[in-house]
Order: C-alpha cells, then structure tokens, then sequence
C-alpha cells in the first residue's frame, strides 16, 4: 500500500524528495528505528570482549517527557546503581517513586494520543586509561562515540560527563583536579568529564547521557501535506509506541559497546 502522507518529525517527506520517489514507504521502512534491533544482538560480541576485560556497560533512564530523575551529583549517583534495579523498573529508572511517575506520564499521554521522549544515561565502569587518541579528530573518542550514539534515530542531543552545565561555569568549578594515588597512579579529585579528556580515557567512569524526541507517528496526527494530490492532509499512522526512551538506551549500550572493544583493539593490537 502506498503511503503519501508524509509524517513530520520522520525521514519521510526529506527521503521522498532527495530519492524522488512517489511512495514514503520506501523511506519509512528503512528509516525505521526496528534496525535497530540487529545491533544490539551484534552488540553481545562487543560486549562479552569488554566484560573479559573487567568492563561493565549498562544505561538508566533520567527522563521521560516532564519527569526527570533527581541525582544531587549524577557523576557520582550514575555509578552507585545496580543494574539489576534498573532492568527491574518497567522504565529501567533506579528509583521505584519516579518510575511511577514517568508510567503514569506515559499513560497520560497514550489518553492523549500523543507521544513522549526523555533522556538516559549509559555509564561504563573498568576502563583503563588512554583509550582513543588525541591527534586527530577522529582518533577521539568523544567523536566516535557521540556519532554511535546521535546514529541511533531519534537522538538529538548528547553529553558527557558535565555536559552542557559546564558552559555554565567558570573553569575552577569544571576541571577535574590531577591527583597521585600510591597504588592506583594517576587519578582525578572528580569526573565532571565523565571519563574523557582530549578525546581519550581518564579511567574513571565514562558517562554520556543522550536526548530522544518523542516518536514521530501520532494516533492523533499533525497536519502535512499529499504528496499525491498536494492537498493539506493529515500525516499517515503506522504501528507505533507511546515512549521509546527505555529501549533506546539499550540500544545506545550496544553502540558504546562496539565503540569501546574497537578502542581495546586499536590500543592494545589484534593478531
């Protein structure tokens, strides 16, 4: 069946025109985020190389529409949850009191027939110092894994550690002071970079949280045009979920997760 209502906030109309093609199913099926589903199964080899190396990667949901998850330190609180509390919240958000209040956000916005989005968290813990590099800049770590992160559809925005908060503030309150720990080496006094400086690892935890718009399908649909006819009209519905945040941060693991065993191999050499 051919669809001629392009959606917006989706690749469908943008795809019709730069493909000029007459059908946005052509567009929508490959643009759709059910791809995605085949990287996170590929993401278990990637992952079962980190965890051999002592390297832990999970993700917690901080927000879902208005609802957001109170951290005092998120630096801190991100690397004090139990994975199992996590995957046990419908949301896959550590506390039981703000999980309710994001389902209860959620079943709001399904009465209205609307959609949602929020931001997670994906933190990784045991990594050592060094990985990606400095020289240029796509030896950097921070390019190569905001790039996984923004390729997963939906995402429009990504931070580390800090992230936008320290345009806020003066160079004092956003450094992190070097330190010399007789066992450890050289370590920091904070993790306001969420375990990257210059582009590679501090070995502190690395925290890199991401934004997801709210679904672009509506049960209840946004005004666009045909482009058959090229009448206004209203946008086309397909099968569609109310709020994808808790999944895409599973996703976003498994793109961290690809990006990090690469960065192992690169530094450490593969026969």
């Amino acid at each position: 069946i051919r669809e001629v209502t392009p959606r917006p906030g989706h690749a469908d109309l943008l795809g019709v025109l730069k493909t000029d093609t007459d059908d946005c199913r052509n567009i929508l099926e490959r643009a759709s985020a059910r791809e995605t589903a085949a990287r996170v199964a590929a993401s278990g080899i990637p992952r079962e190389l980190l965890a051999e190396l002592g390297v832990e990667v999970f993700s917690y949901v901080t927000s879902i529409g208005p609802v957001s998850l109170h951290e005092d330190d998120p630096a801190t609180a991100a690397c004090s949850y139990k994975p199992l509390d996590i995957e046990l919240s419908e949301v896959r958000c550590p506390d039981p009191k703000t999980t309710e209040a994001m389902k209860e956000a959620i079943d709001e916005a399904k009465r209205n027939r609307d959609t949602l989005g929020g931001t997670f968290r994906v933190v990784v813990r045991g990594l050592v110092q060094g990985l990606g590099g400095y020289a240029a800049g796509t030896d950097r770590l921070t390019s190569q894994l905001g790039a996984a992160v923004l390729s997963i559809p939906a995402m429009k925005g990504v931070e580390f550690g800090m992230g936008f908060e320290a345009s806020r503030r003066p160079g004092s309150q956003v450094h992190d002071e070097i330190a010399l720990d007789p066992k450890a080496g050289f370590t920091r006094k904070s993790n306001n970079a969420g375990g990257l400086e210059g582009g590679m690892t501090t070995g502190l935890p690395l925290i890199i949280t991401a934004a997801m718009k709210p679904i672009a399908t509506l049960m209840q649909p946004l005004g666009t045009v045909d482009i058959d006819t090229l009448e206004p009209a209203e946008a086309s519905k397909e099968r569609s979920d109310v709020c994808a945040v808790p999944a895409a941060a599973v996703v976003a693991e498994a793109e961290v997760a690809f990006v990090l065993a690469d960065a192992y191999l690169r530094k450490f050499g593969c026969d």
